[in-house]
């Protein structure tokens, strides 16, 4: 239950984070709308940091970087010897930040249309277009801040200090949220600029936060300087191949984002946008949070030679993703509508968009479970050291996300890209789970299998549930902000309900479970005195 506990801290803090995120993107709907100002900003500006923070925060630069520092950890010079290789990866790390970062800087423009297709569809004037462009540039130093707080993060994690990393992102959201409640502009536009520049200024504090929390925990790292040794080639040979492997998903988005931009009219990428955000809710609570726990748990178990306790906890890992994961693809699936009112259907974000926006969101979740067991899966690779099967399979589901898009969109318009990249993440995540298996390195224990369909079904018995008694909510899904919310409340309430009654209704868990998982608790404490 060490899994779980530990899960139960760092997914409480991702969980008050993206809660956090949905009050940010409500008063951004609320102030910018559904429109050029928001596609530009959403689209573009913010997708760049947002790609950055997965591939490096939660996936590609963690994937290298924690076994690495875990095995000089382990080894005869200790913590010490670990500490002494991030400080050589950070004299390599700081100097290519800043020279990249500058460089996208002065790119902006034609990344800008790279990234939007050019807005083709949307036809926007040159000076529109500026916008979109000087929208990016103040963004972009994020990329910077947030790759430093990621090294600090893997450390940190590396000594099981897990929360402190996952309450990071909590201070981005702080911030935007105070730049949209305290300083919107007059007009959509002044206000996407005040959101731009919130972002740059929220990853300056994650950065100060991790520094501190590094301090506090006796890490003391010194600037050096550059040196390309053994160690720091292995951990950049490394991380190109975990950046793509880790962040398929980004990547499909990011194609899905540019495709939508050049064929699609405008709003289309903010329909996809807050449709994504809401997938990541579960994803960002259950699939974030896993990958950070599991990594660098079995990078351990395995450092030490305890590879059947490394598959149990596999085994488990993929048991708590699913039991969590599953009934929020049937809500999605279901009631997404009624969901996306309740949160953005207010000032400039109308009855419409909404519609439109539920459509991509329920087209999304299909993938939900995917995208959550790409986080528990990928950990079994990296902690082998193999980080080129995935990036192999992840340019694989990319392939299938652009082909997907490009058939997709003609027939389903802004739905297509969400279901094209649902439908690439299944893909990926068949093909990381069987070669797992033809390896030897996982195998599905009897108690995994046992609970799967029934958690499924459990799921199913939820989702037509909330189906048939969504209409009892309308009137207060359509009212003022507190009515909204509450009502809210109480549909991820029943949800939650309903599916724990289907739960042990249909052998999912039993009571026995609830008694062990009691004793377990009470021996924990009993320990700790």
């Amino acid at each position: 239950m060490k899994l779980a506990r530990a899960l139960g801290s760092v997914g409480g803090l991702t969980l008050a984070s993206r809660v956090l995120a949905l009050v940010r993107d409500s008063l951004a709907a609320r102030y910018v709308g559904a429109g050029f100002a928001s596609d530009a900003f959403n689209g573009v500006a913010f997708r760049l940091p947002n790609m950055f923070r997965a591939l490096f925060a939660e996936g590609a630069f963690s994937a290298a970087f924690i076994p690495m520092f875990n095995r000089k950890a382990a080894g005869p010079g200790g913590v010490a010897d670990g500490y002494r290789f991030a400080e050589r990866a950070l004299a390599v790390l700081l100097p290519v930040l800043v020279v990249f970062t500058a460089l996208l800087i002065a790119a902006a423009w034609p990344i800008t249309w790279a990234l939007s297709g050019g807005f083709s569809r949307q036809n926007p004037t040159p000076e529109q277009f500026a916008f979109a462009v000087t929208l990016s540039r103040i963004t972009l130093p994020y990329l910077a801040l947030i790759s430093l707080a990621s090294l600090l993060g893997g450390i940190l994690n590396s000594l099981d200090k897990f929360w402190v990393n996952a309450a990071a992102p909590i201070l981005l959201n702080i911030a935007m949220i105070a730049g949209l409640w305290l300083f919107h502009g007059a007009d959509e536009y002044e206000t996407a600029q005040v959101q731009a520049i919130s972002v740059t200024v929220g990853g300056a504090l994650q950065l100060l936060w991790l520094i501190w929390a590094c301090r506090r925990a006796g890490v003391s790292m010194k600037l050096k300087r550059p040196r390309l040794d053994a160690d720091v080639k292995e951990l950049l040979r490394l991380i190109v191949p975990a950046a793509a492997g880790a962040g398929a998903s980004q990547i499909n988005l990011l194609i899905s984002t540019a495709l939508s931009g050049w064929l699609l009219a405008s709003g289309s990428i903010t329909y996809i946008y807050y449709a994504d955000r809401l997938n990541q809710l579960p994803l960002g609570l259950i699939g974030i949070g896993l990958g950070t726990i599991l990594l660098p748990t079995i990078s351990r178990l395995l450092s030490t030679g305890q590879e059947q306790v490394a598959m149990d906890t596999q085994n488990r890992g993929i048991e708590l993703a699913l039991f969590l994961t599953l009934p929020a693809t049937v809500a999605f699936i279901t009631v997404a509508e009624p969901i996306v009112r309740g949160l953005f259907q207010y000032g400039r974000f109308t009855a419409l968009d909404a519609e439109r926006c539920g459509w991509a969101l329920s087209a999304f979740s299909i993938g939900l479970p995917s995208y959550v067991l790409v986080k528990v899966l990928t950990p079994g690779y990296y902690a082998r050291g193999d980080t080129r099967t995935p990036v192999r399979y992840a340019m694989l589901s990319i392939l299938i996300n652009i082909v997907g898009n490009i058939v997709l969109i003609p027939l389903m318009g802004h739905v297509g890209p969400p279901l094209a990249t649902a439908l690439s993440s299944t893909v990926n995540v068949a093909m990381l789970y069987s070669t797992l298996v033809k390896r030897g390195h996982f195998a599905a224990d009897g108690q995994l299998r046992r609970r799967l369909p029934r958690l499924a079904v459990a799921a199913v018995v939820m989702g037509g549930a909330l189906y048939a008694g969504e209409g009892l909510l309308d009137p207060w899904l359509g009212g003022v902000m507190v009515q909204r919310y509450v009502a809210l409340a109480v549909l991820v309430g029943a949800g939650i309900a309903l599916y724990g009654v289907a739960c042990f209704l249909t052998g999912a868990y039993r009571l026995s479970d609830l008694k062990a998982l009691m004793r377990r608790k009470s021996a924990t404490k009993t320990e700790n005195g």
